[in-house]
């Protein structure tokens, strides 16, 4: 059996923790309970604009927070290997938080949304507040500088694998939220609230470990200079 090409290994393992990392701050599956209650009304075709909307928001703000970051860190003066440690410690940090709580997830309705109705309704409280910051907030933005400080290579063609692969995970991630958005209704009916905790659960740890191993990479950069 042929091992897998380094380029190919490093893709598929940027990408990996490209989609462990987004996942527990994006949370397509927890998010599209809260704003349910906004497609209260919507007809089918509504709901799927509504929802192509959204998918569209969050993605042009993942990919400006991915492209922006490197050109962030260099205005302010911050090294890749200081940016590493803090948002590995950042990511582990939400991932214990998320280990430890007890809290259950669930829909918080209040009067004023379950009477909002019809896509004109929606239509200004896409981008604010249900792509920002329900869908993809400060959490997803920190991450993805995190990712980007991650995914520096002096190699050029390392450069665009790298990139590749965290766009790759972003385009995952809207994948998910276009699914979970447009299916809301049937996740709340067949997700069992011993399954969810289940599931969060297992994502909190990967995302712990997911922070702890790029808060180490941080920690030797940092040794080596």
């Amino acid at each position: 059996m042929t091992d897998i090409p380094p380029l190919y290994h490093s893709f598929l393992h940027l990408l990996f923790i490209g989609i462990i990392a987004l996942f527990p701050v994006v949370n397509p599956i927890g998010s599209s309970f809260i704003i349910s209650p906004y497609f209260t009304g919507l007809s089918s075709a509504e709901k799927r604009k509504a929802v192509g909307m959204i998918t569209m928001y969050a993605f042009s703000i993942c990919t400006i927070s991915l492209f922006a970051g490197q050109w962030i860190l260099e205005l302010f003066g911050i090294s890749i290997p200081v940016i590493q440690l803090a948002g590995g410690i950042m990511i582990c940090k939400m991932g214990w938080e998320n280990l430890s709580s007890d809290k259950k997830q669930g829909v918080e309705v209040t009067d004023q949304e379950t009477k909002l109705s019809g896509y004109s309704n929606i239509e200004d409280k896409l981008f604010y507040p249900i792509t920002f910051p329900v869908t993809t907030g400060a959490g997803t933005i920190s991450v993805l500088f995190t990712l980007s400080a991650h995914s520096v290579s002096s190699d050029r063609v390392h450069y665009f694998i790298n990139t590749g692969a965290i766009l790759s995970a972003i385009v995952v991630m809207c994948i998910l939220i276009y699914i979970f958005y447009l299916n809301t209704k049937k996740i709340i009916h067949y997700l069992s609230s011993n399954a969810e905790t289940i599931f969060n659960r297992i994502s909190a740890f990967l995302i712990f470990c997911v922070g702890l191993q790029i808060a180490i990479t941080g920690i030797k950069s940092l040794i080596k200079g």
